[in-house]
């Protein structure tokens, strides 16, 4: 795989700094039960890099400590983490909300067909990501059957009151492009997803969140391969809006990775950018989110994929 990672630095992408912690994203592991085209964190089900029961303790003396809003939970397919249950169960029991970031494939692996009335139970919200809503599209990005899977999924949770603002329980979609181009506006994509998985397949959702693919890992290495990744930062950068710069992620959230590791955001996570700041690796264990507030955050090139046109970030369009 090439590595886009040189091609990002140096950068001219404005200068930001942290407001405080309101989010902690968790990544569980690499492993997932699906190889996406698009994938940033180049998942997949031969990938082994798991979180221990040691440091999903951590995470939670860190929730009990500090009592962020949100536990976003991530993968890979964070579900196959074997203490997965245990961290969404005691998070939920000290108050946090829990978001689950699910493929929607997992709901209907052998194994796992229980997890989402696991999930209900605990009014976990839940954010699906389903690239399009065309079959043939799905299953080009994630393999053939993907899409069939998906709508198996969807219907489990709609089944279990989730979408459509019926029972509270949170259901949101995430789309991303097929190719180098940037999302069209979220506002006018949500209600053709609404209309043609409603009239087709007979499922529903509460919001579609847009996503600008990112120019690293997997898809960096596929841009470079076809010569287009010079075209694609052109796109970004010639987007770029400053006032998306207000609301990025990265402003609230920290990224922690699979051995416990902080990360301004998930993106840098996956190009070994840490949050350190020249004080050396700093770990979930030794964390104060109030000492957070005005750090800087480390950008590169990859940054103007949040700042592009409508905005793109991990709870979708940022205007």
């Amino acid at each position: 795989m090439l590595d886009s990672k040189p091609l990002l630095f140096p950068t001219d992408f404005p200068q930001l700094r942290r407001r405080g912690l309101d989010i902690l994203q968790v990544n569980l592991g690499y492993r997932c039960n699906q190889s996406c085209a698009h994938c940033h964190v180049d998942a997949g089900p031969k990938r082994h890099e798991q979180m221990s029961s040691g440091t999903v303790d951590a995470v939670l003396d860190f929730l009990r400590r500090e009592r962020p809003h949100t536990l976003d939970l991530t993968g890979g397919a964070p579900e196959l983490n074997p203490n997965f249950r245990r961290l969404v169960e005691i998070a939920c029991e000290l108050g946090v909300d829990v978001m689950d970031r699910c493929n929607l494939t997992i709901l209907v692996e052998p194994g796992h067909e229980d997890l989402a009335a696991f999930l209900a139970a605990r009014r976990v919200k839940i954010v699906a990501s389903l690239p399009c809503y065309l079959e043939e599209n799905v299953d080009g990005q994630r393999g053939k059957g993907a899409f069939g899977a998906s709508i198996a999924g969807l219907r489990r949770l709609n089944a279990l009151g989730y979408g459509g603002g019926r029972s509270g329980l949170v259901l949101d979609l995430v789309y991303n492009p097929t190719g180098p181009d940037l999302p069209p506006p979220q506002c006018c994509l949500e209600p053709e997803y609404k209309r043609v998985l409603g009239e087709r397949y007979g499922v529903c959702f509460d919001n579609l969140l847009t996503l600008a693919n990112m120019p690293i890992r997997r898809f960096g290495s596929m841009l470079q391969s076809q010569g287009g990744f010079a075209s694609y930062m052109g796109i970004l950068k010639t987007a770029h809006r400053d006032e998306n710069l207000d609301t990025v992620m990265c402003r609230g959230l920290v990224s922690v990775d699979w051995r416990g590791y902080l990360y301004d955001c998930d993106f840098n996570q996956m190009l070994d950018l840490p949050l350190d700041h020249g004080a050396g690796r700093r770990h979930i264990s030794s964390l104060a989110g109030s000492a957070l507030s005005g750090e800087p955050i480390q950008v590169g090139e990859h940054c103007y994929g949040c700042t592009a046109g409508q905005g793109s970030s991990c709870g979708g369009a940022l205007s």
